[in-house]
């Protein structure tokens, strides 16, 4: 939540924090300063370090508060669990989380009301960036002071990589500056646009309507694109015509560890320009603005398919599932992207994305799938459409603009980049392995897409891996239940996860990785 800092809220903030670890001791030598150590800063350091920031310094005052005494607010508290699971809930928060396995229950709605309400894995202070010398003095101080240091734009992350215990976050939220300009250099000549850290897809998607153009952006139209959604790859529904979000980076403006600001390109600081295109966010510096190409828009269009095992025989809906996997890689190949899931209850396309194609052409492109289904005699439903622009493709499967309709907090994450061509190769193995996933309840939720032909001579830091022809980005989920009493069944689903169902995967498609572009 996002307060004035006074010292009141910095006091009761570091009482937060030292309520659930101050029984820590820490060896200053090797491990970060933290709130209760003689070494954390006084009042009058913070102080000092808000007036650099122009009063912009935030004390973490957990988003649930509400929901715990003795700050209990039922109509406030009932909002929150009603609201919990969308993103707009905690993206424009200075310290909420989506990914609530990483909060460890320290204060949510759906805790008792008597538990305590801790920072627990909150940042316990947040700088809200408006400007590039606010990140400098925000990297400087963490420097300093020895404190942790985390990076923050909306809280997407679910690798818990945008919170910390003990930590000072740089909120880049606010640097919502979009620019569109002409590139021309010897490495490209043509549309661009220069996007602040704090610039969501829905945003840039908006934006790049009104020239004509379009930009790569997440299916989650409310993720930040220059955070780690680039900096980690980040594929698109454009991205078989396109690439991924990193193969089409120009230039970073950064801070640097050091708190000094550079610019990254092919023609400066060029370790770091490759390695901010795909290697990983939040390792190499803060991200202030990122330019990246642009592409003409055009009419889009798209396809819907479903099929449940209530309605197919055991066998002949995995063998469906199957016969989706063999055909996939002619629908990429034909200039598709495909986004997918299932489950052992039911299969869907939801949707298959084609950039500057029509609906007949769309229809052709899935016409042989549907011939084997029909073979089978399995039965589905199937949709198609044609959009005049990708906005209105977008707004039309992934929306509706701005939020989007996909939920947070209701899930827990594996994935693995599964080529298509294990599918050929290994057709026995990789079909026991999906139909054992979907009998353990895990849901595979996949994208096909093909960027090999994007990226070459390693002009950038994607894993090698995504260029292996047609692929697949399987994510996979279990469930995440908020109830307190299910928390053991949580972990346990965790170990199902990492025990059982990614290393049975990772046997059938030896070479491959898993990807961090969420």
């Amino acid at each position: 939540m996002k307060a004035p800092f006074l010292t009141a809220s910095l006091l009761a903030a570091s009482a937060l924090a030292v309520d659930l670890d101050a029984s820590v001791s820490l060896n200053p030598l090797n491990c970060k300063c933290f709130p209760g150590d003689t070494c954390w800063p006084s009042t009058q350091d913070w102080d000092s370090l808000n007036q650099t920031v122009s009063g912009r310094l935030v004390a973490t005052v957990p988003l649930a508060q509400a929901c715990h005494d003795p700050n209990y607010d039922p109509v406030r508290c009932q909002a929150l669990r009603d609201g919990w699971q969308n993103p707009a809930t905690h993206m424009d928060d200075s310290a909420s989380v989506m990914a609530p396995f990483f909060a460890n229950q320290s204060c949510d709605p759906f805790t008792s009301q008597s538990k305590p309400c801790t920072l627990g894995n909150y940042v316990v202070y947040a700088v809200e960036a408006e400007s590039t010398a606010d990140i400098v003095a925000a990297v400087k101080f963490a420097k300093k002071n020895n404190i942790r240091f985390v990076i923050r734009n909306t809280g997407h992350d679910y690798l818990g990589r945008s919170t910390g215990a003990g930590a000072l976050s740089v909120w880049t939220h606010k640097l919502d500056g979009i620019e569109f300009k002409e590139w021309n250099d010897e490495d490209y000549r043509g549309s661009a646009v220069k996007l602040g850290a704090g610039v969501q897809g829905f945003e840039a998607m908006s934006a790049a309507l009104e020239k004509k153009q379009v930009v790569l952006g997440g299916e989650c139209p409310s993720v930040g694109i220059a955070g780690g959604y680039t900096q980690g790859g980040g594929h698109s529904a454009l991205s078989t015509s396109f690439g991924l979000s990193a193969d089409n980076t120009l230039e970073f403006e950064v801070v640097t560890a050091a708190g000094e600001i550079v610019t990254a390109s092919q023609a400066q600081n060029t370790d770091l320009y490759w390695a901010l295109s795909g290697g990983g966010g939040g390792n190499y510096g803060v991200v202030v603005s990122m330019t990246v190409k642009t592409f003409p828009d055009a009419h889009v269009s798209g396809a819907t398919l479903s099929f449940y095992a209530s309605e197919n025989p055991t066998e002949s809906f995995y063998g469906a599932v199957d016969a989706f996997h063999a055909a996939l890689p002619a629908m990429v190949e034909a200039g598709a992207m495909t986004v997918y899931f299932f489950t052992s209850d039911f299969f869907m396309i939801a949707p298959l994305t084609a950039y500057n194609k029509t609906a007949a052409e769309v229809e052709a492109i899935m016409a042989p799938f549907l011939t084997t289904l029909t073979a089978m005699g399995v039965k589905y439903t199937s949709a198609y459409s044609q959009s005049a622009t990708y906005y209105e493709h977008y707004d039309k499967y992934f929306g509706p603009l701005p939020a989007g309709n996909i939920q947070v907090g209701i899930a827990q994450y594996g994935g693995r980049l599964v080529p298509l061509s294990a599918f050929e190769a290994n057709a026995t193995g990789m079909s026991a392995v999906t139909r054992y996933i979907a009998e353990k309840n895990v849901t595979w939720i996949g994208v096909g897409t093909d960027v090999s032909r994007f990226g070459g001579g390693g002009t950038n830091a994607v894993l090698p891996a995504w260029r292996a022809g047609p692929i697949v980005h399987a994510t996979l989920t279990t469930e995440w239940s908020f109830d307190p009493a299910a928390w053991d069944r949580m972990l346990a689903n965790q170990r199902l996860m990492t025990d059982d169902i990614l290393p049975r995967l990772e046997a059938v498609t030896p070479g491959s990785a898993k990807c961090f572009d969420l």
